[in-house]
Order: structure tokens, then sequence, then C-alpha cells
């Protein structure tokens, strides 16, 4: 087969005096906008080059105080290939804050351009947000005690109870109600130089300044177990500020820090208490004065126009209730109440460093059509609510987690009422029965001007949008019902930067990744969630068993510490990790505690480490690892362990839920195995050679108690024979000896069920990786390259936009989960090929190996890792590759073509 060079791309401009090396991004502790920190800083730089093969000499790292200019840090031209984890001096707290900025030194010794500057805030290092003897309090509307709210987290099986009833309905009302926090002030008409805003507000806040919203999240701050810890958020406001009069306000809702049910639907009830807030804004004035303004008596509430917000149950908006120039400074609050002093909360207050939650996309109606009205009363009697004759339903195209945005006009007074949903029922309206009911959003009208809203607290998982009582823009208006000018879906999630592609020449896979996709991203939110509707919680063992795809489409370089700090968190104190993180409701014990849950908490933070070459989430959660795994030690039965939920939604006729095909202690051990696999690494990089040793026994124990257990000399196969039951063990590499048998007896329980995988939401990833791992790349595709259930194109003809919860989503449920989205760990590191090479770790030195099995022709993908995009294109006769500065590669394919590269894009005949 041909091996001749087609083309290097670039490589003229390598020869040219023009050359160059190019900073094209800077971060300080993963963030990329302002930084903040609480002295450590550790850099980290993006390059490209005009140059192929082109890479990093030196570099020189400059840090500066803001406003003054002045110089605090210079490392001078420093010899070293590294752009990323550069560690410097430890910054100390001051007025204005810092910026850094970085050269460096390209293969030739040409100096680059010097990067944008980049600020840095070192936060209070107080747990309060107190400083120079200044202490901002909580406040809001009324105590925790006043509003004789329950203490503790309670069962889901409680809440029919009538203790428990009779507990929430002595429950005062305000504690439930939205409210708008206000303060002005006065600076003499002095000039703003700098001002930075540390805030909080409980459950969720909205800050605006002189009539201007602070920063553009959603849901601030990200959710987290209150009780341990509650992030503050970090803005710049100079620009915001004038000189003389100033207002600042805050509008809170009720998030899952105050869960409260109402009469709309509710998966739980918990508070940790009423709304309330939190604030120290540090103002420096061109005089050399300064100004601090924090949260304390001196502010005013009022009851917001939100009437009704739940997490939940959604949000009701009265317009009429608007005060007009509430946010500006010279409006008169003389009729608002003073400030209650809160209790605040038991956690500890920390910078969110994780990205915010944003409105990231919209989407606009594709469909639409009127509810006949002989449908209206079958209708109302099918979802359970009087569903109105004036009624339309919107199909936006695009199932996602996110509300409603309408521009309506009318009469002051006049609602608009909007229901969402993921599928309509036979009467053609939006069915929430599995999803969670009544779920809608109320907008009263408050003028009769154009008006624009939607939901600040509340959100679903949707893709159809039921209006009633208005009509669209040029529709028949006999009735004189609001009009509609635009309505619009918003997609809310994660902010984390996404930096992926993958695209082959069979439609299936493309579309499945895609679906995967759209899944993860309706699911990234404050946490990862299960579903964006019944539940919103985080379920464990998503985040590992999809991780790998996480890790290749998105940045989650500050989003995975986050995640498993609400792990260790929400840890019991015998060591037990709960299946869900933060653990707002306990489901009772079958559900609380699952090994395959549990151990996100050390499988994760190696997948990082694989991913970004960084140990640190290693290191500092060593003793929760510890903890964790001492816990399943003490729950084993002879190196055996017995609980949890096993294969959960493996395949099985009808509706998916609880394990079927493989037995749970099976699992279960594996897990433990896997966990004790990691934890003895993990010893090794904290240097504790004591507990290198006693868990090294305790493997070997659990390995030879496993094979005893569950491996069937007679018949070559583990546990029922099941794929599971086979893979798991394959995976682990404790087979021995019986590899190649074992490996022929899952191979044959694929072909015994027509090549159709029979796993579940735990057993599919070590299913698809074992294959492939092991050369049954042709297996794989063919299990999966087909329109059928259980398969991604089933759900693909279902008419799906995201993953679904079951393999057959016909049988009801989530259709917005990711859970099943494990193969997309094989599309990217198989399909495309991209790697570690052996032995590395951090995506620096690369393995590029793509494969294409069956039909494939080409396939075309890319990641993004902290040194710069790597892409991929290869077909039958040609591949391509893109690798960033910093980087190198190794390209080895199955023909025997093999070659080493270096930066830049270079292309090569097959």
């Amino acid at each position: 087969m041909r091996k001749t060079t087609i083309a290097t791309l670039l490589a003229l401009a390598a020869l040219s005096a023009e050359a160059k090396i190019t900073i094209t991004g800077t971060s300080c502790n993963y963030q990329r906008e302002l930084a903040v920190s609480q002295g450590d800083v550790r850099f980290g730089w993006k390059m490209t080059s005009d140059a192929v093969n082109d890479r990093q000499k030196a570099y020189q790292i400059i840090i500066t105080e803001s406003v003054t200019g002045k110089t605090v840090y210079d490392s001078g031209k420093r010899k070293s290939a590294e752009s990323q984890n550069i560690t410097t001096p430890d910054l100390p707290a001051n007025r204005h804050g810092y910026e850094w900025q970085v050269r460096v030194w390209d293969k030739d010794g040409k100096p680059s351009e010097w990067s944008a500057k980049q600020k840095i805030r070192i936060v209070p290092a107080s747990a309060d947000l107190s400083a120079g003897g200044i202490s901002p309090r909580w406040i809001g509307a009324i105590t925790k005690a006043d509003a004789r709210l329950p203490e503790g987290r309670f069962s889901n099986a409680e809440f029919k109870k009538d203790y428990f009833k009779e507990k929430w309905n002595a429950v005062d009302s305000l504690s439930a109600r939205s409210i708008i926090m206000r303060k002005g002030f006065s600076n003499d008409g002095r000039t703003v130089t700098d001002a930075v805003a540390y805030v909080s507000g409980m459950g969720h806040y909205e800050m605006r300044i002189n009539g201007k919203k602070v920063g553009d999240s959603e849901f601030a701050p990200l959710w987290s177990e209150y009780s341990k810890t509650v992030y503050y958020n970090t803005y710049d406001v100079t620009s915001l500020l004038t000189g003389g009069h100033n207002a600042i306000s805050l509008l809170l809702g009720n998030g899952f820090f105050n869960v409260q049910r109402g009469n709309r639907y509710s998966k739980l009830m918990t508070s940790f208490g009423a709304p309330q807030m939190i604030l120290r804004l540090e103002i420096n004035y061109s005089d050399g004065t300064s100004q601090t303004i924090v949260s304390d008596g001196s502010w005013k509430y009022a009851l917001s126009p939100i009437t009704f917000n739940s997490i939940y149950g959604g949000e009701s908006f009265d317009a009429r209730l608007t005060q007009s120039g509430f946010d500006l400074a010279h409006f008169d609050d003389t009729e608002w109440k003073d400030a209650v002093l809160t209790e605040g909360t038991d956690g500890k207050l920390i910078p969110q460093t994780a990205p915010p939650v944003k409105i990231m996309e919209r989407f606009a109606i594709k469909e639409w059509h009127y509810l006949p009205l002989d449908s209206v009363a079958p209708a109302s009697a099918k979802t359970k609510r009087s569903v109105s004759p004036h009624t339309f339903i919107a199909d936006m195209g695009q199932n996602l987690a996110g509300f409603p945005e309408i521009r309506v006009k009318g009469r002051p007074g006049q609602k608009v009422t909007m229901l969402v949903s993921e599928n309509l029922n036979r009467q053609g309206v939006c069915d929430q029965r599995q999803t969670g009911r009544q779920h809608y959003y109320e907008y009263t009208i408050g003028s009769d001007t154009t008006e624009t809203w939607h939901p600040h607290f509340s959100y679903y998982g949707f893709r159809y949008i039921q209006v009633e009582d208005a009509v669209l823009e040029g529709e028949p208006n006999p009735d004189n019902l609001p009009v509609i000018a635009d309505l619009k879906s918003c997609f809310i999630y994660n902010s984390a930067e996404e930096g992926s592609e993958f695209e082959c020449s069979n439609p299936l896979f493309t579309q499945t990744h895609r679906l995967i996709e759209r899944a993860e991203r309706s699911n990234m939110q404050g946490v990862l969630t299960d579903c964006p509707h019944r539940e919103k919680l985080g379920w464990l063992e998503q985040d590992h068993l999809v991780g790998p795809s996480l890790f290749y489409n998105y940045d989650m370089t500050t989003l995975t510490p986050k995640i498993i700090r609400d792990i260790t968190d929400t840890q019991k104190t015998d060591g037990m990790v709960p299946t869900t993180a933060p653990q707002y409701v306990s489901f009772g014990n079958l559900f609380d505690d699952s090994p395959e849950w549990g151990s996100t908490l050390l499988i994760m933070p190696f997948m990082y480490y694989e991913q970004y070459g960084d140990n640190s989430i290693i290191t500092r959660n060593y003793e929760a690892m510890r903890r964790y795994v001492d816990y399943l030690t003490g729950r084993a039965k002879d190196g055996i362990v017995s609980h949890g939920l096993g294969d959960w939604y493996d395949v099985v006729e009808g509706k998916a839920g609880f394990c079927h095909n493989t037995p749970i202690p099976l699992v279960a051990s594996a897990h433990y195995i896997l966990d004790l696999q990691l934890l003895t690494k993990a010893a090794r990089m904290t240097g504790n050679k004591a507990d290198v040793e006693k868990y090294s026994r305790i493997y070997d124990y659990a390995v030879a108690a496993f094979n005893r257990e569950f491996y069937k000399a007679d018949s070559c196969y583990y546990g029922s024979g099941s794929q599971t039951s086979n893979a798991l063990p394959l995976f682990l590499g404790i087979t021995g000896k019986n590899k190649a048998a074992v490996l022929q007896s899952l191979i044959s329980d694929i072909e015994k069920h027509g090549n159709r995988l029979t796993t579940g939401d735990v057993g599919n990833r070590y299913l698809f990786m074992t294959l492939a791992t092991n050369g049954k790349d042709e297996l794989l595709y063919k299990m999966l390259n087909h329109y059928d259930t259980p398969g991604y194109g089933f759900q693909i003809k279902q008419g799906a936009t995201t993953l679904t919860e079951q393999w057959d989503p016909r049988q009801g449920s989530s259709w917005n989960h990711f859970m099943m989205g494990q193969i997309d760990e094989w599309l990217f590191k198989e399909i495309a090929g991209i790697r570690n090479m052996p032995g590395t770790n951090g995506m620096r030195h690369i393995l590029i190996s793509p494969t294409l099995p069956g039909d494939l022709t080409y396939v075309k993908a890319h990641t993004t890792t902290l040194y710069g995009k790597v892409s991929v294109y290869c077909s039958a006769d040609t591949i391509t590759v893109e690798i960033p500065v910093g980087c190198d590669a190794t390209i080895q394919l199955a023909n025997g073509f093999k070659k080493k590269v270096g930066s830049g894009k270079h292309s090569f005949g097959l």
C-alpha cells in the first residue's frame, strides 16, 4: 500500500521569515475570564504557529497589580517547553487585584507577542467574606426559626404521611416567596477606578446595579451540599458604578435551597432556609480612597412580582406588581420593609470557580397547531387540569433543558399560561405524566406595551410548549386575547466550553453522537443531573461511566473538582458515598448506597488525571477515597460486596429498571476491585507506602474471591454468563489464563442474542471497551449499526433529539438522559483513534490510531486538550491530523503505517 507523503500542510510557512508562534488563550487555575483564587495560582496557555513542528523553547510570565501597573512578579526568560500548570509564588490579597500575561520563544528562538492580559482577584480568605473589620451578614425577609421550617433531610417515603404534612402546613408562607433586596448608596462624586462584588443568594439570585444585570448567569450560584459548602460569585463591576448615587438590588428565588411543594409537582421537600443573600462590594476611587458596601440591616426588601417559584413546579409572574425603577438609585423605597438578619447556612462560603449556567441557545417554533375544541374536555381529564379552550401547541424541534421565553402584548391583568413537555399525548397536548406534573409557567401582563419575559428560577426538560389564553401574532383573535409576537425555547446549560466534533460516513453514528451531546448538555447544570424534569438530581454513576465522553467533548477542568467536592461533602461519617450528590433526598437504602455510583469518587479523578495530567483532585481527596474503600471493605463478606443496583436498566422484555441479567454481587464486587486498583495507585502518588502494601493485599484477596465466587470453569464464563458478567472481569484484567476463553464466551453470548447487546447503564461501557481493546471493533460496529432496539438507531427512528433513558423510548420515562451515552468513548477513542500514548497522561503525547470498521469510508473528529485542538480525518487512502503546539503525536494504523509528527497539520497517503 502506498505510504508516501501527499503533503505536509504549512511546510512552506515554516521556511518563511514571517513564521511566528502566537499565544491564543490563557488561563489561571483553569479559569479563562476573571480568575478568582485564594492566593495559589497556576497558569496555562495555548499556542498556534505558522510553522509545522514548532514548539516552545522558553517563556516569560509577568504579573502586575491592576490599576497601578506595578510589577509584582517577573519570571524572566525561562527555558521550558511547559505551558500548563505553571506555578508561581502565592499572591497576597490586595486592593486592586492583578493582571498577568505571558510570551514565549519558538523553536528558532524568536519571541511571540505578549498575550492579552487576564485579571486575577484574590478573594477573601474568611468563610464569611469579612475583611478589614467589616463583616457582611446574611439578610432576607424571615428567619428560618420564624418561618417554622422543618429541620433535616427527609425520605420521599415520608411525604404523604400526616405528620409530615402537618410540619409543612405550619410553615409561614413568606418563606417560599421570592423577594427583592435593595440598597442605595452614594460615593460623593468620586471617580471609580475599580470595583469587585462578592455575592451569594440562596437558593438563586439575579443581581442588578443601576438597572443593569450583573453577569449573564442563570440559577446562580451553582447548587451544592448547602450544609457543607455555599458558593459565592465574584464580579468586576467597575463599569456599572457611577460617580454619585448608586443602587444594588438582588432578586431571590428558592432553587434547591428551599424546596416547598405548594400545589404543584415536587420530587422532594427540604429547606435549608428561606431566600436570603450575602454581599461584599469593594470600591476603589481615583483619589486613593475606598468604600465597602456589605449586606446588613440597612438594606430593604419587598415581595417580588414572582408569586410562585419552585425548581420542580414552575413559576408565576405578575407584571402588575413590578415596581418601576426599583433597581435605580433615586427609587423611593420608604414603603419597603427593613431587611431581616437571618441565620445564614452551615455551609462554608467559597468562591465559585466552575462555569455558570447560562442561556446558551434559543430555538424558534418549528411547527404548531391549535387544540381542537372537541379535544379540550378529554385533554383536561387526561392531564388532570382544566385546559383552556384557547390553546395552541408549538413544536420547538429540539428536546432540551430550559424554559419558554415570550414577547407578548395584551391588557393589564390578562394571564398567559405555558406548559412544557417532551411529548404530546393522544389529545395533542403536553404530556407530563412520566416527567412530573403539574409544572407550568404563568405570566400576568402588567401594561399595554409589549413585554418580554422568561422564568427566573425554574426550568424543565421539553420539546413542546402548550400556550393557553393567547394567540400568535397574525392569527385571528375574536376574543381579544394577548398576542404573542415571539415564542422561543431557551436552552440552558453549564457554560463549560465545548471543543469537539464527530462525523463519519454512517449517519447513524454521527446522529448518535449528536443525541449524546444534546443530552449531556441538557443535564450539565449546577450538577450533572439524571434528567432535566422528573428529578434533576446528581445521580453519580453516569459521571464516570460516560465520563470519557464528557472529557472528549467539554472543558471539564473546573467543573470536575466541583463534582468531586459535592461527593465528599455528601459522604457519610462511615465513609459511604450516596448515589446522589448533593443528597437532597433519601430514597431508602436500596437506592441510597450502590458501589457503581459511589465509585465515582475514585474513578472520575483518575479520568481527570488521564485527560489533563493533573493529579491534584486525587491527592486532595485521598483520605475520602480511602474512607470509601474502607467502607466497602467493611461491607464485604469474604471479599465479596453484595449490595447495590447492579447493571441498572439492562435489556429485558418491556420496560427496563432493576438489574435482571447479571448477579448484583458480581457488579458490586467488580467495582470494589476497580476502586482498590485506583486507591493503590493513589497511595503511590501520595507517598503512602503502608497503604500501597495494605490495599495491594486487600486487592489480591478480593480478586481471588471474585474468581472463586463467580468463575464457572466448566462453562468458561463468569456469573450468569451475561455480557456484563464477562465484560467486567475482562475490562479489569483479572481473568488470568482464562482470558481467551472468557472473551469467546462473551462473543458467543452476543451472537446468541443476534449480535445485540444485553447490557445496561453500568455494563455498556465495559462491554464496548472490552470488545474494542480486544480487537473486536467489527463486531461492535455490527451490534450497533441498526435501527432496532436495543440500540441508538431505534431512538433516532422514534424521533428522539436527545438520548433516552430506555433503550426503547416508547416504554415511557425520560427522553433526555445521558446515562446510556457510553458509546461516545468508542467513537472518539477507537473510530477517530484519539488517545494518550500508552504510559502517558495529559493528552500531550498523543496516539492517533483510527479504525474504519464495517462499511465506514471516513471519520472526521476533533477534541480540545489543554494545549489546543487535536483533529483527525481518515479515509481509506488519506489521513490528515492537526496537533497543537506543545504536543506531539504518533500516527499508527492497522495496515502498518506509522509516523511521528509534531505540531501543525499533516496529511499522508495510505
